[in-house]
């Protein structure tokens, strides 16, 4: 079978999002263009990860180009989206790892999102050479989003992308740990529960 490739070259839009309530949300990469909408699950820490590597590359695009590459220094304010996910939304599949390239000739920033695979191995040379055949595997390869932005487009990403992973649960003020509504036991208080 062929790999599938959500190729979005450029998307009308390109959003981190979530669904569900915090603590148990849900986190999602969506993007659309000319009525068709792709969305992919991914954990939190994947999102934050991702938004942080977009940022650092887009400094270092500008850093080497001495300031001449088309790329904010920060979010401009006229790109920004604040908008939910476009309902309904649909996993076409659960990402497992995420590249980032450059694209200096367009200028463009490319971020490729490659289904989770399961890989099965005996040994680490089994695991080493079943990842290299992964890898190399374009044409057989599991599912892949792929979106191309431009440097204004990335920093809004980035941006949105982290107010998303900060807008859950607030810290307990004692420990760090997140409140639930109903409160969670908390270390700092010998195992006393701590109400929100």
């Amino acid at each position: 079978m062929s790999r599938q490739v959500y190729l979005y070259d450029p998307p009308d839009r390109f959003v981190a999002g979530t669904v569900g309530l915090p603590g148990r949300r849900t986190f999602f990469l969506q993007a659309s263009a000319a009525g068709r909408v792709t969305s992919v699950a991914l954990e939190k820490t994947q999102v934050a990860a991702l938004a942080e590597r977009i940022d650092e590359l887009l400094d270092e695009v500008v850093r080497r180009t001495g300031g001449n590459a088309p790329v904010p220094a920060v979010a401009p304010p006229d790109v920004a989206d604040s908008a939910p996910l476009d309902a309904p939304v649909e996993e076409e599949f659960r990402v497992g790892t995420m590249a980032l390239a450059w694209d200096g000739d367009e200028q463009r920033m490319i971020v490729e999102a490659q289904a989770l695979v399961e890989l099965d191995a005996d040994t680490d040379e089994d695991l080493a050479d079943a990842e290299e055949r992964l890898l190399q595997d374009e044409e057989n390869g599991p599912p892949m989003l792929r979106v191309r932005l431009s440097g204004s487009q990335a920093r809004a990403f980035a941006k949105r992308a982290l107010d998303v992973v900060n807008a859950g649960r607030p810290p307990c003020p004692l420990c760090s740990l997140p409140l639930d509504p109903e409160g969670h036991v908390c270390p700092r208080q010998n195992g006393y529960r701590r109400g929100a």
